[in-house]
């Protein structure tokens, strides 16, 4: 059988911030300074760098005295953590090419989602720690509830004063049209095998029973939840902050929720000063269809028309059984 590659594969670029962050600050001097200024200057880094390659051929004994490289991924996660598609592909990268000792420095922002997209992308950070690399999740807005599942894996978790953190736990919701349906004499079966294949559901009648079977899955993936927090930050007391609640930066620092307080930018220029900073960024490679725009208009005429209809029927009745990290 012939392999077929993939119409669309993730492409991957690669961004050296140091030498992006040089010609800003170059073109920022030009403009306020001059041209004269700009050459002068040029000169004397050049002269630096020089200076500072000579010292480090002289002193260089091995791998291991050179400066550790870093570099930065994105997460911007949504509901069903999607990004997590790219997130692998950029880890599996740094995995096969870093060196032990490297900094991985992950921009995350998310407010959290369902259980099994969150569990995969925490796990894609573990397999950075199991490779040797050093891990800093910045958070400049949010990482609660499943985000901050991610952010815990980290080495050194740093925070803007404001960002929200937190949230440890888990929530369902959904709704039930069982009475609208007898009051309109539409009968609704459901046939299952096993006794717990089905708990409540959004067109039968839910008896007690069911609602405490449903509250017992939710205690269980809480507990897990804890569980997985405490493994990776244990001078966390888990029993204090797993109410569900989230805290802002300094807050969450006296809480131990995170490590430092600190823009992800201003991190990341820290880290410029002595070590060569990159930054990766992967894409799926647009398809011939959408580059001509046809892929976006049929999508967009299909959202209109299912938001036309119901949301009950928009829906499916597994769909609204998912447990989500909130």
């Amino acid at each position: 059988m012939l392999f077929h590659p993939p119409k669309n594969p993730v492409e991957l670029k690669i961004r050296h911030l140091n030498d992006a962050q040089k010609q800003r600050r170059e073109d920022l001097m030009e403009a306020t300074q001059g041209k004269a200024a700009l050459k002068q200057f040029k000169k004397v880094m050049a002269k630096k760098a020089k200076q500072a390659l000579k010292a480090k051929t002289k002193n260089k004994k091995k791998h291991t005295d050179d400066k550790a490289q870093v570099f930065v991924l994105d997460f911007d996660g949504d509901i069903k953590a999607t990004a997590v598609k790219h997130l692998r592909e950029e880890i599996s990268t740094l995995i096969s090419t870093a060196n032990k000792g490297d900094e991985v420095i992950v921009r995350l922002e998310s407010g959290g989602g369902l259980v099994h997209g969150y569990g995969l992308a925490a796990a894609q950070l573990v397999r950075l720690k199991d490779a040797g690399l050093k891990l800093t999740v910045c958070v400049d807005k949010v990482a609660a509830s499943g985000g901050y599942m991610m952010a815990c894996v980290a080495d050194k978790v740093v925070a803007a004063p404001f960002a929200i953190i937190g949230s440890i736990g888990v929530v369902s919701q959904l709704p039930n049209f069982h009475k609208w349906l007898k009051n309109h004499d539409v009968d609704y079966e459901m046939f299952t095998a096993g006794d717990y294949k089905r708990t409540v559901t959004v067109f039968g009648e839910n008896d007690a029973e069911d609602r405490a079977k449903y509250q017992e899955e939710l205690e269980q993936t809480h507990e897990l939840f804890k569980h997985f927090v405490n493994t990776y930050r244990p001078e966390l007391d888990v029993a204090k902050v797993a109410t569900g609640e989230h805290w802002y930066g300094e807050d969450a620092l006296k809480l131990n929720l995170i490590d430092s307080l600190q823009t992800s930018d201003s991190y990341i220029l820290e880290r410029m000063e002595d070590n060569e900073v990159y930054a990766l960024y992967s894409r799926q490679k647009p398809t011939l269809a959408e580059k001509l725009g046809l892929a976006q208009a049929a999508e967009a005429t299909l959202s209109m028309a299912v938001d036309k209809l119901p949301d009950a029927l928009a829906r499916f009745d597994l769909d609204s059984r998912l447990n989500i990290l909130k």
